[in-house]
């Protein structure tokens, strides 16, 4: 079965380039991705999955299965699809999107042996409002016995950890006055902000090492002569782990609340972006595909160990509800950061594509172990419930 999986990518390579070079192409962002969730639906339609677009009232998510007809565990893969402003796909979600659809196209041309199910979900906004939040939340994922998706980078690397992150949002009202001939009739909202910031910075002596807090100043005022009547703040929050950031934030939120009442202003506290958690890889299935990665050709000397993540994910979420990884591709030599035009130009190139059909064979492999391998399965599901959190 490993050789067909192997054969039925290959077979479609050519395809799979095109997806992701039309999906680079037209970068669109989150939840507006109509081009993009067209074009990998269409694919997957053609290749015998029933699909729903639209997914949990998201119009650019969708669902699509493929059912055997024979019973066995559920395999879901993730794709994503967004783009980011004025950098287009510099993430590599234009290659994130097609690795799902074809690791989900290989293992299906099986699963008239295997047995089981194959889901693919199209999670849109990943990099804002990220489609797996909501997805996770109203269950989609709950009936999953695995979730996967692989993220590109300048090397091969383990699926790890992220920081859970709260995206919180501070608007100050104020009561606007002529700056020089009249000051102590107004309320500066401003001031309030600058003092929020201020605090803030104070706050960074007292939390663990792990945290980080950054924010911007989107409305300040509108000219130098007029107290300013209205500022927004806008902070992400994070954390190593989802209690440690709901204890911060809510340090933070008293940072912005003291602000208000040194300066007068009035405070509305509220999320600008959903929250996302922290991500728990499964040590059982991340080692099932550094396997299958290896047994592809990689030297296992090339795959590092992921340490000190210190980025956030809405795969985060998924992970709180079903054993997951997210582990990451080599699409480049050069150490293109992610969120460059550098990393952009390398997912849109041939060792990018062709990394992404290496990601594409890993999944599938993966994905086939848990179908066929029941000790597998079963230490899989043994470790997420032993450290599943307690809500």
């Amino acid at each position: 079965m490993r050789e067909a999986i192997i054969k039925r990518i290959d077979e479609l390579q050519q395809e799979f380039y095109e997806i992701s070079t039309y999906i680079g192409e037209n970068p669109e962002l989150g939840h507006e991705e109509f081009k993009a969730c067209k074009v990998l639906t269409d694919t997957l339609k053609e290749h015998g999955f029933t699909v729903e677009i639209g997914t949990c009232d998201l119009p650019t998510a969708f669902t699509a299965v493929f059912d055997s007809g024979k019973p066995g565990p559920s395999v879901g893969f993730m794709a994503e699809y967004d783009a980011l402003p004025g950098l287009g796909h510099a993430c590599g979600h234009n290659l994130i999107g097609t690795m799902a659809i074809a690791a989900g196209i290989g293992l299906s041309s099986v699963l008239h042996e295997s047995g089981g199910m194959v889901y693919v979900y199209g999670t849109p906004a990943e990099e804002t409002k990220g489609g797996k939040v909501t997805m996770a939340e109203q269950g989609l994922f709950d009936h999953l016995d695995v979730a996967m998706m692989v993220h590109p980078f300048y090397q091969y690397k383990k699926s790890g950890t992220s920081l859970a992150m709260d995206a919180i949002q501070f608007e100050f009202r104020g009561r606007a006055a002529h700056a020089a001939a009249a000051p102590h009739e107004g309320i500066n909202a401003l001031d309030a902000v600058i003092q929020t910031f201020n605090s803030i910075n104070a706050l960074r002596q007292h939390v663990k090492s792990d945290v980080r807090i950054h924010g911007i100043i989107p409305e300040g005022g509108l000219a130098a002569n007029i107290v300013p009547d209205y500022a927004v703040a806008q902070f992400y929050v994070r954390a190593s782990s989802r209690d440690y950031v709901n204890e911060v934030t809510e340090k933070v939120k008293d940072c912005a609340r003291g602000a208000a009442l040194a300066t007068g202003a009035s405070l509305e506290i509220s999320n600008y972006e959903f929250s996302y958690d922290d991500m728990i890889t499964n040590e059982h299935l991340s080692n099932a595909f550094t396997d299958s990665l290896v047994s592809l050709g990689v030297d296992i000397a090339e795959i590092v160990e992921s340490v000190g993540d210190t980025g956030s994910l809405d795969m985060g979420n998924v992970s709180q509800v079903v054993p997951s990884i997210h582990p990451y591709i080599q699409i480049c030599k050069e150490r293109h950061a992610c969120h460059t035009p550098g990393f952009r130009e390398a997912a849109m190139s041939e060792q990018g594509r062709e990394g992404m059909i290496i990601g594409a064979k890993t999944l599938a492999l993966t994905g086939l172990d848990v179908l066929t391998n029941p000790e597998l399965l079963k230490e899989i599901r043994e470790e997420f419930d032993k450290g599943k959190p307690t809500i």
